[in-house]
């Protein structure tokens, strides 16, 4: 199953990340939240504080997400991009999940900048939520389409294993009516990185719908068994219970 991590830090764009999370983990993906810290705090009674204020903004997540069992991350990182990557090196994440910048138009989808950061040259796919997903209770992903740069299958391949993993049809390309677009990285691009080309951007700025961005040569599996990875030690909080 394809590891998803949800960035999350309470605000209404992080609920479409939330929204765009549960609708990607269906029945049978592994998913996750996280918060960045970006300093620790130097003496100890404010450290504590502090880890209780994330712990409750993730609980608030959680909440939302209407999953109890949701694993929740906080993770101390001066930069929100990496302290993602690195968790996902630690946990074998494939999937980060993004919102949309502030003041997008509903609909739309603007990375942010930690979601362009990990845009352009990034390790893992990129999911883009479009902004006030989390206002439409009947969203869904229900057509799934891919636009792969030549000599790539891996955003084709991508869009199948999801389409299998929730039951959704594979549209034969990119049209307004599909749910969420999968967009291969550029050729002569790193394998294993995400780099988009201007075509490829240019879809991201126009699409109204969920995009994914795969790395190039990088096929996610929604419907096969996870990659198992080590690494990095990160704060975990335990399931409640």
């Amino acid at each position: 199953m394809a590891k998803i991590i949800v960035s999350y830090d309470g605000t209404d764009n992080d609920r479409d990340a939330l929204a765009l999370g549960r609708l990607l983990a269906g029945t049978s993906s592994s998913l996750a939240l996280a918060y960045v810290r970006h300093s620790a705090e130097s003496e100890q009674s404010l450290e504590e504080l502090a880890q209780r204020e994330a712990e409750k903004l993730l609980d608030g997540g959680v909440e939302q997400l209407g999953i109890p069992d949701v694993t929740r991350h906080i993770v101390v990182s001066p930069s929100t991009p990496e302290g993602l990557r690195d968790l996902a090196a630690a946990e074998g994440g494939d999937v980060v999940v993004f919102g949309s910048e502030y003041r997008t138009a509903p609909g739309h989808v603007d990375p942010q900048t930690s979601a362009r950061r990990l845009l352009e040259g990034g390790p893992l796919a990129v999911a883009l939520a479009p902004a006030g997903l989390h206002e439409n209770p009947n969203a869904r992903i229900g057509t799934v389409a891919s636009v792969s740069e030549n000599g790539d299958p891996s955003a084709r391949e991508t869009a199948e294993s999801l389409a299998r993993s929730l039951g959704a049809a594979v549209a034969e390309r990119a049209s307004p009516v599909v749910d969420l677009l999968v967009i291969g990285s550029r050729p002569g691009g790193v394998t294993g990185r995400v780099t988009l080309s201007a075509a490829a951007w240019y879809l991201v700025e126009t699409v109204r719908c969920s995009v994914i961005a795969v790395p190039r040569g990088t096929t996610v599996r929604f419907d096969a068994p996870a990659s198992v990875h080590g690494g990095l030690a990160v704060s975990s909080i335990p399931e409640p219970g």
